[in-house]
């Protein structure tokens, strides 16, 4: 979701933090910037060339059924990072994005092997800020209502089955297995109805969980507003996921607000234990887009290539039982998080005895 937020102070010197006596989060802020120089230059750079991030291909799509378009951006590997079927994540944005939000995750993604398929959201993507600025808060409120929420869901089922069918060039070459849920704000919410969240309207259970659906990444998800017991909305989530939020993770709309506790809440209330938790020390709600002013500064580039890289450190937990990547991606971002993420208990492999020995 877009946010109304007031541009971040500037930093102050470590001198400054000794004279005006800072609490401890703004003085780690001031080390973590210090830092963040040298954390960068040992991290390749965000910005992936074409060739070496893979193909982008754009999908114009058309959803008959429901007379409502379905645009589609699908980041897929080249041939020297793919090993085998490949893993695929399906992105949905938030409030007032597009298929081309998100770029640094896609092409990350798609560099390590991995392919990612963008939805867009007609009814609630980058539209809602043309038009008449005096109608903005009401084509806002209209896009964050439950109608567009289950659009929304829709989308991304059709998106999925229009990449599976056999008319599509890529069908053959995805791991059915391995097909993730992904979104950030109000598409972190899609995600978790993708996983199972559901309500009960007028005595009648709505859920629309797609069961191809085997792992979900959520980022910056958003309360389900106007459902007062979020445990049982989120009761029959019971595919691994990953929660990733910040310390001022802060979402600041016309008519809802949700401070960085919703976040954690939304993580505590999934049911299963195969769940995982990020957090960043700094960085706002925006921070996990595209955009690159007003997110935290020297922070915004080491936040979006840490999430990039989480995201598919997670994979490898779910999917290859091998919690070594997770457990050296926090070794490894460790200056800039607040909670790191504990592996989930998973069968211990052959391979990981001889790592071990």
């Amino acid at each position: 979701m877009p946010i109304l937020e007031d541009a971040p102070s500037q930093l102050a010197t470590s001198s400054d933090a000794a004279s005006r006596g800072l609490d401890r989060r703004r003085f780690g802020a001031l080390v973590l910037t210090a830092g963040a120089g040298s954390l960068l230059s040992r991290r390749s750079a965000l910005a992936l060339p074409a060739s070496d991030a893979g193909q982008v291909i754009d999908f114009e799509w058309v959803d008959a059924a429901r007379d409502r378009a379905v645009p589609a951006r699908l980041y897929w590997p080249n041939s020297s990072a793919r090993k085998g079927l490949v893993p695929l994540i399906v992105f949905s944005h938030g409030l007032g994005g597009s298929r081309k939000s998100y770029s640094y995750l896609g092409e990350g993604w798609a560099a390590a092997g991995t392919a990612s398929l963008h939805i867009q959201h007609v009814g609630s993507d980058e539209t809602l800020w043309r038009g008449n600025p005096l109608l903005l808060l009401d084509r806002l409120d209209g896009a964050a209502d439950e109608r567009e929420a289950i659009e929304r869901a829709r989308d991304v089922r059709f998106g999925l089955d229009r990449l599976l069918d056999r008319s599509n060039p890529y069908h053959a070459a995805i791991d059915r297995k391995c097909i993730v849920a992904a979104g950030h704000s109000f598409g972190a919410n899609t995600t978790l109805i993708l996983t199972g969240a559901q309500v009960v309207r007028d005595g009648k259970l709505l859920e629309y969980q797609d069961p191809r659906f085997s792992a979900s990444l959520v980022i910056s998800a958003p309360p389900f507003y106007g459902e007062t017991n979020l445990a049982a909305v989120l009761a029959s989530v019971g595919v691994p996921t990953l929660h990733v939020t910040t310390t001022e993770d802060t979402i600041r709309i016309p008519g809802r607000y949700s401070p960085v506790q919703d976040r954690i809440d939304v993580f505590k209330a999934i049911p299963t234990v195969r769940k995982a938790l990020v957090v960043f020390q700094g960085g706002s709600h925006s921070v996990f887009t595209d955009r690159s002013l007003r997110n935290g500064g020297p922070l915004n580039p080491l936040v979006k290539r840490a999430t990039s890289e989480v995201a598919l450190a997670f994979l490898d937990l779910v999917y290859r039982s091998d919690p070594h990547p997770l457990e050296d991606w926090s070794a490894t971002w460790k200056p800039i998080l607040a909670t790191a993420p504990a592996p989930f208990p998973v069968p211990v492999r052959q391979m990981d005895r001889k790592r071990r020995a």
